[in-house]
């Protein structure tokens, strides 16, 4: 029995991805996630209560993906950190739209496990000022943020990028600019004293 519960939630979660990621939370039905997942949507409101509660339970498992995916540990080049972040955002799409659709329903509210996901950037904070060979501070903070930044952006905004670049060199972010966004990274961090090596 509880075999097939996780079997049954796990199918939810996937359809509700899918859903959540084309129509955000506003659009998306309930009933259209229990027909993809292909059980009766009373499902839903048994194991995560509402759609809002589905929503943040798989916006909270493609953030985990995130985190285990691409790590940044304390003496990682923070370039190739971009490369990595840049990789997982060109090739995990649902991911981008759904941090997109996060953004714009929850805006300046406090989000779901709020402490628990600050305290990972926290962590990855702490890794980047090891890498500067300094500590913590705001200014460090502000330079992931711009990292991160840098590396995101052009899957966040794929018309942007189309639009700026040439079709060819925008297709699915090819080599030449993910080439471009690390180089780009490594540049503004080698500018950086090294005893200034949070600023941002």
């Amino acid at each position: 029995m509880a075999s097939d519960t996780t079997h049954t939630k796990e199918r939810l979660l996937a359809a509700a991805r899918e859903e959540f990621a084309a129509h955000g939370i506003a659009g998306a039905r309930v009933d259209r996630i229990a027909e993809l997942a292909g059980v009766n949507k009373e499902r839903i409101y048994g194991y995560f209560g509402n759609k809002q509660k589905l929503f943040d339970a798989v916006v909270g498992r493609a953030l985990d993906e995130l985190a285990a995916a691409v790590p940044l540990r304390p003496g990682d080049d923070p370039a190739e950190y971009v490369g990595r972040v840049y990789d997982f955002h060109r090739d995990n799409p649902v991911l981008v739209r759904l941090l997109s659709w996060e953004g714009l329903h929850y805006r300046d509210g406090v989000l779901p496990h709020e402490e628990a996901r600050r305290g990972h950037y926290e962590e990855k904070t702490a890794a980047l000022a090891e890498s500067f060979g300094t500590g913590t501070s705001p200014r460090v903070a502000a330079c992931l943020l711009s990292l991160i930044g840098l590396a995101a952006w052009p899957h966040a905004v794929p018309q942007l990028t189309r639009l700026i670049l040439e079709p060819d060199a925008a297709a699915g972010g090819g080599p030449d600019l993910r080439a471009h966004v690390v180089a780009f990274a490594r540049q503004a961090l080698s500018d950086l004293p090294p005893t200034e090596g949070s600023a941002g």
